[in-house]
């Protein structure tokens, strides 16, 4: 039996158009999908590329977004802490993972995060 667990679903059955392409192909149709608000779709594009490019912010921070747009939100929490494990002061990400942990009902998580995303946004008053 394989124990082995991955943090990553299982691929779909379908990968073929959204596998499809140079990562750059790829990165524009997620972002052309998340401008269409099809979350989903972009987060199958995204999670890919985040796969062969893992040390890249940018795509890997446009997987997050997708999953907290779509209510994925445990994933979403795991890739932006990823990223602001790896880049402490990356304001956008500190914001979206307050706004993650609030929409899981983690509030003082949640303005620990806020907190942090204002001070480094220069928004000193609301700290």
């Amino acid at each position: 039996m394989n124990t082995t667990h991955s943090t990553r679903p299982a691929r779909p059955a379908y990968p073929a158009y959204y596998d499809h392409g140079t990562p750059a192909e790829r990165w524009e149709r997620a972002r052309t999908f998340f401008d269409a608000k099809n979350y989903a779709a972009a987060a199958l594009v995204l999670g890919r590329l985040v796969e062969e490019v893992p040390e890249q912010t940018g795509p890997r921070l446009l997987l997050a977004r997708s999953y907290y747009h779509s209510a994925q939100l445990n994933r979403a929490e795991a890739e932006l802490r990823v990223i602001v494990e790896r880049d402490p002061v990356e304001h956008y990400a500190r914001l979206m993972l307050g706004r993650t942990l609030e929409r899981q009902g983690r509030q003082d998580e949640a303005d620990s995060q806020l907190r942090i995303a204002a001070a480094l946004g220069g928004d000193f008053a609301e700290v």
